[in-house]
């Protein structure tokens, strides 16, 4: 499914939220540490590499390594990569998000934007990421959510619910692909939920920031250093 959207997928991330992903990134990374605390990071479920790109742009990171279970996004992913001239310090690889192929205690910080949702096991997926990150080392994740305020959430509903589906199938021509958006929304932990189990998976001091009337929650949290 990914790769059949992969060509019309950034296009959709801005239409569907009116540009406002890209704010959320901007916020997300703006909470990761300094240099050098932050030289070497893994981006989870990376996509076409849109937060790759923006990290390369506004961290001091020395190496950014993408993974994503979609060759069609990486492909997207090393053209954009490409064009702005960052193959030095961007690697795009095809990898399953629940079997890393690196070793443990490698990367300073692991992120995701939008993916953790699609994880088949969620709280595994958490493993791999404590695995791989050194002691001490800091987890931020970007993810939908679903907001609860009783004057937002019905607009949300009939947003997400009938008008993102149908634009979905007019721009990608994939009668799934954003049907199964506001279900994966839905399915995926939230909140608390969230916490919980980043917590269960072995990580420290888990906390939430929760964006734009709840549409969007930032979730970090840090692997103990003993």
């Amino acid at each position: 499914m990914f790769d059949n959207i992969a060509p019309a997928y950034d296009f959709m991330n801005r239409a569907m939220t009116f540009g406002i992903d890209r704010i959320w990134r901007r916020k997300a990374v703006k909470m990761l540490p300094a240099a050098p605390l932050c030289d070497s990071i893994l981006d989870i479920a990376t996509g076409t590499g849109d937060l790759a790109l923006l990290m390369a742009s506004r961290t001091e990171a020395k190496s950014i390594t993408g993974v994503d279970l979609s060759e069609g996004m990486i492909q997207v992913g090393r053209r954009k990569v490409r064009e702005a001239g960052l193959d030095s310090r961007i690697t795009l690889l095809p990898a399953d998000c629940l079997a890393l192929p690196f070793e443990a205690d490698t990367f300073h910080c692991v992120t995701a934007a939008y993916g953790v949702r699609n994880f088949e096991n969620l709280e595994a997926g958490y493993r791999e990421m404590l695995r791989v990150l050194r002691p001490g080392g800091m987890v931020l994740i970007i993810e939908l959510s679903t907001p609860q305020s009783a004057l937002v959430k019905p607009l949300y509903n009939i947003y997400t619910r009938y008008l993102i589906p149908a634009a979905g199938r007019l721009v990608s021509h994939d009668v799934r692909a954003y049907s199964y958006l506001p279900e994966s929304i839905a399915a995926v932990a939230q909140g608390e939920e969230m916490l919980d189990l980043m917590r269960r998976a072995g990580f420290e001091r888990a906390s939430c920031r929760t964006l734009t009337f709840g549409t969007c929650s930032i979730y970090t949290a840090f692997k103990p250093t003993n």
